[in-house]
């Protein structure tokens, strides 16, 4: 069973069925999985903090949900966790897919990464990294069941040490195209 098979069967045994989420590259197997199943209600959302309000909305309607974003998206969420979810005691559930680290290829994704556990500290939010698939089951129900049954914010952080994180493939055809170039120049030059 891989991480992401895991991580949904965890869902699904703590009755976690909506999942509002911002597409992500490193969630893909998430997001096919809740996708594919006919258990889970899913919403994709635009923003990250439109995502906060529809999880918490749908677990004062008296369903659990899930919302799942990267470690940027988890900036723009800072106002509606302090406001609301923390401030109201609502169990939010989050699934965070780590940037920024082992050999990031956008600098835009480092700056957040240093400040997301220190934030989630800041705020009171319980969290978890998961780098070992042997351990996510574990991890992932126990953070879920401490959420739910405290009433409290919590999440999870899947660490590229798990996901295998997100590859440039920009570098990939750049390398493509300089190899390109210098077989089409030294075929111009009558040495290929």
């Amino acid at each position: 069973m891989t991480w992401s098979d895991t991580l949904l069967t965890s869902l699904k045994e703590n009755n976690v069925r909506l999942v509002a989420y911002v597409p992500d590259k490193v969630l893909v197997p998430l997001i096919e999985g809740v996708e594919d199943d006919d258990y889970f209600e899913t919403v994709t959302a635009t923003r990250e903090e439109e995502a906060v309000g529809i999880v918490c909305g749908s677990f004062m309607g008296g369903t659990r949900g899930v919302l799942m974003m990267q470690t940027s998206g988890f900036g723009n969420t800072i106002n509606a966790l302090a406001s609301l979810v923390v401030s109201y005691q609502l169990p939010l559930l989050m699934i965070i897919s780590e940037r920024g680290v082992l050999g990031e290829f956008n600098p835009c994704q480092v700056p957040i990464t240093r400040t997301i556990r220190p934030t989630l500290d800041a705020l009171g939010i319980y969290h978890t990294t998961l780098e070992r698939e042997s351990e996510v089951g574990f991890l992932a129900d126990r953070l879920i069941q401490q959420c739910f049954q405290t009433q409290a914010p919590a999440a999870l952080i899947l660490s590229p040490l798990l996901t295998g994180g997100k590859q440039d493939a920009a570098w990939d055809q750049h390398d493509t195209v300089g190899k390109t170039a210098q077989r089409a120049t030294a075929s111009s030059l009558g040495r290929g």
